[in-house]
């Protein structure tokens, strides 16, 4: 089966600010029961997606384009990347902002633990 991505714009996600941009990769029917979300996620300058916690599952993002700041679980800000891996384990809380003046572009991976 071939099929293109399906675009999704969510606003203010998780109280963060402006736009989130996903591609998904997968829809949530298509992880099998293993995970809910595979998507290439764009965050334009000044956007950011809000402190969450994940519970029960893990979620690895892979920087693609750009660069932006990591808020881990203990709070601490990190400057992310090309080829940079940020990893949210089961339990922790996380957010990513963009910060600079340019698009920053990630791939997203929510599975269960």
């Amino acid at each position: 089966m071939v099929r293109k991505t399906k675009h999704e714009v969510r606003e203010k996600m998780r109280g963060g600010s402006g736009e989130v941009e996903f591609e998904h990769v997968l829809a949530q029917e298509e992880l099998n029961g293993h995970g809910r979300l595979y998507a290439k996620v764009k965050l334009k300058p000044g956007c950011s997606i809000g402190r969450h916690q994940h519970v029960g599952e893990t979620e690895p993002f892979y920087i693609l384009e750009g660069h932006g700041t990591f808020v881990e679980d203990d709070g601490t800000r990190v400057e992310v990347g090309p080829g940079d891996v940020c990893l949210i384990e089961p339990g922790q809380s996380h957010s990513m902002e963009n910060n600079s003046d340019e698009d920053l572009v990630f791939m997203a991976l929510i599975y269960n633990a």
